[in-house]
């Protein structure tokens, strides 16, 4: 679920987070899923500026991308290194000290800034001068003109060696009404909607790359995700016990990263904090932390679509991985 671009209202200092809730309705026909098996500023810690001359980097769209030496063997491509890219990136830096890390971007608006962080920045649709073994592909489709075709320049620029990482949506699990759905849910058919079309052919090609796909429940942190967007509005008429899957920004990439350096080839993975919860029970929690100067007022609607209880102990086990905000209610310090 998207998040308004800025809040307005003041956020209150946030507290180190300290139990969501998912109660089991009944359960999606667990199948295996069709063999092509088949959304961000934040912070972070100012780096020295890197002069641009030093990194060899031309922003002309369809140039080559050069670093100054050789390509390393964790060096990192992120294509769209807004909110979640930029975590990856900082991660990825501290775990891989020396390495290089590309970012690909719609425009040179961001440019300076990722320079700052250590990223060498250039536009949509350049090329690295020698291939590099990680990618992480998390653009939006938004603003694409060819979404698939992104996403295959980006798999050419992959060398094969590490992984070659694409993040998706959990919308494109087919299932329903409050009921739980994991890793083995079949997909939506093609056809359903432009929405989910675009991410499932585009699912394909990643896969048909050797690549792997994160499908992420809705991101969030204090000042972003689907709770600021309804504290903004204020009261919404919407049904209240819609179930709301979410996991954190932090943990969507360090779910990314540990994905990536198992180096697997052509498979799915689900990202939720395994605590679903329901938009009341939301809400609810955002008004008792005391983390907001507004209070939101209700959801008035009786009736709508519901949505579905996201369970990823699969990709847990496999990857061998577990969230530092195991609930959103815990991340908000509310405690079990």
């Amino acid at each position: 679920m998207r998040a308004a671009a800025a809040a307005s209202f003041r956020l209150a200092p946030a507290a180190n987070p300290s139990h969501g809730r998912a109660s089991p309705t009944t359960s999606c026909s667990l199948k295996p899923a069709p063999t092509a098996w088949p959304s961000r500023l934040f912070t972070l810690a100012r780096r020295a500026p890197v002069a641009r001359a030093s990194l060899g980097i031309s922003h002309d769209k369809g140039s080559e991308v050069s670093g100054a030496d050789d390509v390393g063997q964790n060096d990192l491509l992120i294509v769209g290194p807004g909110v979640l890219g930029r975590i990856v990136a900082e991660k990825w830096q501290k775990e891989h000290p020396g390495c290089k890390v590309y970012g690909q971007t719609a425009s040179t608006n961001h440019h300076s800034e990722l320079t700052d962080l250590g990223i060498i920045p250039s536009l949509k649709g350049a090329t690295i001068s020698q291939k590099v073994p990680y990618v992480i592909f998390c653009a939006p489709p938004s603003g694409s003109d060819d979404y698939p075709g992104d996403v295959r320049l980006a798999a050419s620029n992959w060398s094969g060696e590490g992984s070659f990482l694409f993040t998706s949506s959990t919308a494109l699990y087919d299932c329903s009404d409050n009921m739980m759905c994991n890793e083995d849910c079949p997909s939506v058919p093609i056809g359903r909607s432009p929405r989910t079309d675009v991410l499932l052919k585009v699912e394909n090609v990643v896969l048909e790359a050797g690549g792997c796909v994160l499908r992420l429940a809705g991101l969030y942190k204090i000042d972003r995700g689907a709770h600021v967007f309804w504290l903004r509005k204020g009261t919404l008429d919407t049904r209240p016990d819609h179930i709301i899957n979410q996991i954190h920004y932090e943990d969507a990439a360090s779910l990314a990263i540990a994905i990536m350096k198992k180096r697997l080839r052509s498979q799915i993975f689900l990202g939720c904090d395994n605590k679903p919860l329901s938009r009341q029970e939301i809400m609810d929690a955002v008004n008792r932390s005391g983390k907001f100067d507004t209070k939101f007022e209700g959801f008035t609607g009786t009736d709508g679509p519901l949505g579905k209880r996201m369970e990823n102990s699969k990709t847990r086990a496999e990857i061998g991985w577990e969230p530092q905000y195991p609930s959103f209610t815990e991340f908000l310090g509310l405690g079990s």
